[in-house]
């Protein structure tokens, strides 16, 4: 048995994500000797330094916070070993832990993952979980190693993923999750009972980091898989079609019947604006022209031109 109060902790995190089990970790009751994330960025117009949500939580609770350019160099790593963790508890911290950090705590680092490992390893599983159609996700811990999300599982948590739901209504759905199973791994560890479990490479996908022109539709695809990319890229980066040479942003789609050239509009009156897929078609609930707000189909109907016949798409 370990007692959970004498165990040194740093916490290594730097978004919203994050701070659910960073709160839980607090509320624990280990030895919080420090906690890890990006540097300051500017942010909005004034591009003004904003720190890090994950900051602005530990400085709330007096615990000392570092801000590394790059963990990987050698006073980094000199100060972190200097704290003498014996746990590291990594959500989302947005850079690589080299050998020479998972080698410091005696418990080794502990990583929260928005998947159910192996399936979608890397930086977007959140994004990519729905963008695949998939109807299940959860989150994992697991021990970690210099492998890309690759090291041995430990606890998972899983949840259904709503049919319409978008990736930033998952997102906190899955943040307490993460707390959940974090909270259960060092219960486990305390007790003794901590079970690794290998992951299967074969059945391994990935979730690259994604980019705004990730977001660009093709409509001779299924009215289904579009309707996947537009919610799977809400609120960041976004999907996008073009009209009349305009990036065209959407959000709040709905798959309904319909037949007709990909691209075309089949129907753009009231409040309602439909658009043909490779097979079935699409309701556009919400639209965005560069430097608007995204409007209502209503309200983009009475404020802008788009007819029935018209053309989206390149």
């Amino acid at each position: 048995m370990i007692n959970i109060q004498t165990i040194r902790t740093v916490f290594m995190g730097t978004p919203d994500f994050a701070l659910d089990t960073l709160q839980g970790l607090i509320e624990s009751g280990v030895q919080m000797v420090g906690v890890y994330t990006q540097p300051d960025r500017p942010k909005g117009r004034g591009k003004k330094l904003a720190a890090p949500p994950v900051k602005e939580l530990a400085l709330e609770h007096d615990i000392p916070v570092f801000q590394p350019q790059k963990l990987r160099d050698e006073e980094a790593v000199k100060q972190l070993r200097s704290l003498s963790p014996d746990l590291i508890v990594v959500v989302a911290y947005g850079q690589i832990l080299p050998q020479a950090v998972l080698d410091i705590p005696k418990y080794g680092c502990i990583n929260v993952h928005a998947s159910l490992l192996p399936r979608h390893r890397g930086a977007a599983p959140i994004n990519k979980a729905i963008v695949d159609g998939d109807p299940m996700t959860g989150v994992t811990t697991m021990m970690m190693d210099v492998g890309l999300d690759t090291g041995d599982m430990l606890v998972k948590k899983s949840l259904s993923i709503h049919p319409d739901e978008t990736a930033g209504q998952l997102h906190d759905r899955l943040a307490p999750l993460g707390r959940e199973a974090m909270e259960e791994t060092l219960a486990r560890l305390c007790a003794g009972t901590l079970a690794r479990e290998k992951q299967d490479d074969s059945l391994s996908t990935y979730a690259s980091m994604m980019k705004k022109e990730d977001g660009c539709i093709d409509w001779s695809k299924e009215a289904r898989q579009i309707h996947n990319l537009v919610r799977g890229l809400d609120p960041w980066p976004g999907a996008y079609t073009l009209l009349d040479g305009q990036t065209l942003k959407l959000a709040k789609t709905r798959c309904v019947e319909g037949q007709g050239e990909p691209g075309q509009v089949l129907e753009a009156s009231g409040e309602t604006v439909i658009v043909a897929c490779g097979q079935g078609a699409l309701q556009l609930g919400a639209l965005q022209l560069p430097g608007k707000k995204m409007l209502s189909a209503a309200d983009f109907l009475r404020g802008r031109g788009l007819e029935k016949g018209n053309l989206l798409g390149s």
